[in-house]
């Protein structure tokens, strides 16, 4: 888990190359190299401290350059700036070094000689201490992250427990081929080989079937060199992390796989990736990474994919074309819906994850949904970890589904919707939502309104980043955005006062258009962002604390989500929300329901 003294610390050594090394680039680079000398030196010596044990990096014509020896204080700051660039250079001719470090440093260079830079450079990294080797990846990760390299392309950083609670319910097998096409730093390939060694006795010729057994691809240089590190410190002395792009490259596309794992990009391919003419006709990265999983499973193979959204109920062609293969097609078995936070502090991205089974999909004449309203942390950017978790349950579920047990008894979280009814609209919609069987609203005893007879919806005004500011001044006003209702502990901002009817009061209620469409959350004093409405209902019909309780309501909440806008980014527009009925009874009824509802 990604946290706030690895960010603090990763932050300080830019702050001290930016003045040296104003590309981004070069810093990511920088800091990479800094980390994995660290570490390596690291993992020396928690080898030497153990009975019999000895270090295995900085030995024989390199132990004078060990990442400890930089701080021998009888050294100046020229002479650790001295030693640490003659180390770069050793590290990539080292006779002994494994032949992936030296490929590592092979072209490491510091283009700048300020010595006291190059010292503080060094106290920063020195700082970060290296108990497993997750650390290195989430440093690595949050560096992409803030420069926007990750972000752009679409990738963000799957949280260790998601991967692990994917990789229990596929259950990889000692003798079993598992590759992730998208493998960014491998932690889907090193969960896989934890949960294979922790489920198995291995020989040791079992050990080295497995290592073969285990192929990651990324197209980024960085990923790839830090999958390729992260998997030799888990014993694999010749990891199978190729440098490539799964899209592009056609010489990747035929070989089929037991198991594959992936959290692939959320992107629209352009510039050099050009995706070749084996995959469905498509523009979106997910719909591309989808289809080549799908197609490249064994007859019996299983496959784990984090997917945004788009795949569950995006309308365009190659959307309904890639769920309608994988319905008809028997691969799929579970979609299981994340919330929206999951992937946070990278993004506020929603989430599902596909399930494929061929083997157990090809027996199955429904598909199981499953929503996940709490994955055992808050979904604020911080991501506490708290006790509400619902994926323990979720996998036992998913377990008795493979195995044709009947589950009874299910929660209201839980659907099994026949593959006939996915058929039934023609879309092969993946919303567990669109097929809930719940009571509704129409059997009630009070009149049935639709909400545009009552209310009226205002669109917020849109500001550019360039006009907000974090503090105060007269003649500006709060401006609320998305992220005042969705995150927690987020910066205020304050824009000049504009005209207009885009103010907004405490005793009023704001719907979110995109991100985290149809959430209902009371007023914040200001002028609210084009991406949120206000509601102004006839507060002689219907009371504000009434209409919020109706409007969060399952049943109103699964009405909007099933009636989406898809092109683009899923938002809820005007239209849909005053078509919406709900019942209106007389206001003193409506204030008892209201403090009933508050007493529990």
């Amino acid at each position: 888990m990604l946290t706030a003294q690895t960010k603090s610390k990763i932050n300080s050594a830019r702050d001290i190359l930016v003045g040296k090394i104003p590309d981004p680039k070069g810093q990511i680079d920088q800091i990479t190299n800094a980390l994995i000398y660290k570490f390596m030196d690291d993992q020396d010596r928690t080898a030497s401290s153990l009975p019999d044990g000895k270090p295995s990096f900085f030995v024989s014509e390199i132990a004078d350059y060990a990442w400890h020896k930089l701080f021998d204080p009888r050294l100046t700051n020229q002479d650790r700036a001295n030693l640490y660039i003659e180390g770069l250079e050793r590290l990539s001719v080292s006779t002994h070094l494994p032949e992936l470090f030296k490929s590592i440093f092979k072209e490491a260079y510091l283009p700048f000689r300020d010595a006291s830079t190059i010292a503080m450079f060094l106290d920063k990294i020195n700082e970060f201490d290296y108990n497993h080797s997750e650390e290195l990846g989430n440093a690595f990760e949050y560096l992409l992250s803030v420069m926007g390299s990750q972000g752009d392309a679409g990738q963000f950083r799957t949280p260790r427990h998601i991967i692990k609670f994917i990789v229990d319910i596929i259950q990889p097998q000692p003798h079993e081929t598992v590759i992730d096409p998208a493998c960014g730093t491998a932690g889907f390939l090193v969960e896989a080989y934890n949960y294979i060694s922790s489920h198995n006795t291995l020989t040791q010729s079992q050990k080295q079937i497995l290592a073969n057994n285990l192929t990651g691809v990324d197209i980024d240089p960085g990923m790839a060199k830090i999958a390729r590190v992260n998997l030799y410190l888990h014993g694999f002395k010749t990891p199978k992390i190729t440098e490539d792009d799964t899209l592009t490259n056609p010489n990747l596309w035929g070989q089929k796989y037991d198991v594959i794992l992936a959290n692939p990009p959320f992107m629209t391919p352009s510039g050099g990736i050009k995706p070749h003419d084996k995959f469905v006709k498509a523009s979106k990265a997910e719909v591309l990474f989808t289809d080549y999983i799908s197609e490249h499973l064994k007859l019996e193979g299983r496959a784990g994919i984090v997917v945004p959204e788009g795949i569950i109920f995006q309308s365009a062609t190659a959307y309904k074309a890639l769920r309608k293969k994988l319905v008809d097609d028997n691969y799929l078995l579970a979609v299981i819906s994340l919330p929206s936070g999951v992937f946070q502090p990278y993004s506020g991205v929603k989430t599902s994850i596909l399930i494929l089974d061929r083997k157990r999909a090809k027996t199955s004449d429904s598909v199981l949904f499953i929503k996940i309203a709490n994955d055992g942390f808050d979904l604020s950017a911080q991501r506490r970890e708290n006790t509400k978790n619902d994926l323990p349950a979720a996998l036992k579920i998913i377990e008795n589904f493979e195995k044709g047990i009947a589950n009874e008894n299910l929660p209201d979280n839980v659907q099994i919707v026949s593959k006939t009814k996915l058929r039934e609209s023609g879309d092969y919609n993946l919303s567990g939502d669109r097929y809930k069987a719940t009571a509704d609203y129409t059997n009630s005893k009070y009149p049935m309104v639709e909400l545009g007879e009552i209310t009226t919806l205002k669109q917020g005004k849109q500001v550019d980043k360039d006009f907000q500011i974090t503090e105060y001044r007269d003649g500006y006003s709060r401006f609320i955005r998305i992220i005042d209702y969705t995150q927690e502990n987020t910066d205020v901002r304050y824009i000049p006062t504009p005209n207009g009817d885009v103010f907004c009061d405490e005793n009023e209620l704001i719907m979110v258009r995109y991100g985290r469409p149809g959430l209902v959350g009371r007023g914040i004093k200001g002028v609210f962002a084009n991406n949120l409405f206000k509601i102004d209902f006839n507060q002689t019909e219907i009371s504000l604390d009434y209409a919020y309780f109706i409007l969060n309501s399952t049943i109103v909440q699964d009405y909007i989500q099933s009636n989406l806008q898809t092109s683009g980014l899923p938002a809820i527009n005007h239209s849909i929300v005053k078509k919406l009925k709900i019942p209106l009874p007389p206001l003193e009824i409506q204030q008892k329901i209201v403090e009933e509802i508050s007493g529990y």
